[in-house]
């Protein structure tokens, strides 16, 4: 496809632009948008004017370009998720509630009993307690973190002590 030269004059005002400010290409894409641009980025104005510019005194998308880019857009998959950081909030370190849970998860044995394994030569012992997990007299709000004190290593609790294969199945329970 051969590229068409552009309109002197319409040269002119290009090479114009490549000369503003950020700010001055803010001011510049008011003009030509009749809005505000939400970016701060020189090219990406600089480019949108430029188009414009060329669109205004060559002519835009033809009227079938701009029905086939309105059916891209309503096919196109919207996002189901919100991003990542979407409403999260940075939480005060002294205002975090540790809560209990209501029904114990049926993997453990009942509150009270000991989980032992032994581990590198040495007896892990951790009691199951009503408000987490007993490990040399401190409490631990998860097994993971018990153990993680334990042998100094990230373990899934729950597979260290060999308790049951996915939550809510109990040991050695199948479907």
């Amino acid at each position: 496809m051969r590229e068409k030269a552009l309109n002197p004059s319409l040269q002119e005002q290009i090479e114009a632009l490549e000369q503003l400010t950020t700010l001055q290409l803010q001011m510049r894409y008011r003009e030509v948008f009749g809005e505000d641009s939400r970016s701060n980025h020189k090219q990406f104005l600089y480019r949108r004017i430029a188009w414009r510019l060329q669109a205004n005194v060559e002519g835009g998308l033809s009227e079938r370009a701009m029905r086939r880019a309105m059916e891209i857009a309503n096919d196109a998959d919207l996002r189901i998720r919100g991003p990542r950081n979407f409403l999260k909030k940075k939480l005060d370190q002294s205002r975090i509630v540790v809560t209990k849970i209501d029904e114990p998860d049926p993997r453990l044995p009942p509150s009270g009993h000991d989980l032992v394994r032994r581990f590198r030569g040495k007896d892990i012992r951790v009691r199951v307690r009503a408000g987490g997990f007993e490990y040399e007299g401190r409490i631990y709000s998860s097994l993971s973190a018990a153990v993680r004190e334990a042998t100094g290593t990230r373990w899934n609790g729950f597979t260290f002590f060999g308790l049951g294969e996915k939550p809510g199945r109990k040991n050695g329970e199948h479907e």
